[in-house]
């Protein structure tokens, strides 16, 4: 239902994008972003983007992560830039629709960053 795509190896200091889309069989969506998991940790939020606009980032991405998307359209992308080794881990895309309140998952992409 989420289909994510762009992950990969890269270098420290270098850049990423991810992308994702929802399946038309998700209606409609009012939140869309990122988690990521690393190896032997919990699952945590790297950031959100609403339908109006807001986001809201974990501390570690501030100045290095951009959330861009489109509700509306049910798009929604990750800019990841001066990545760091720490930032090696499954990203997966995440949506929230409200009527009824529902989560939905991607299938999650592996970001390695690493010389």
């Amino acid at each position: 239902q989420l289909q994510a795509s762009g992950g990969g190896l890269v270098q420290p200091g270098g850049s990423l994008r991810l992308s994702c889309a929802a399946s038309g069989i998700i209606f409609s969506v009012n939140v869309m972003g990122w988690y990521r998991q690393a190896p032997g940790k919990q699952r945590e939020l790297v950031g959100i983007i609403t339908g109006g606009g807001s986001t809201n980032y974990a501390y570690s991405v501030k100045g290095r992560f951009t959330i861009s998307g489109d509700n509306a359209k049910k798009t929604v992308s990750l800019q990841m830039n001066s990545l760091k080794p720490e930032d090696t881990a499954v990203y997966y895309c995440y949506a929230w629709s409200k009527g009824p309140s529902t989560d939905y998952w991607g299938q999650g992409t592996q970001v390695t960053v690493s010389s």
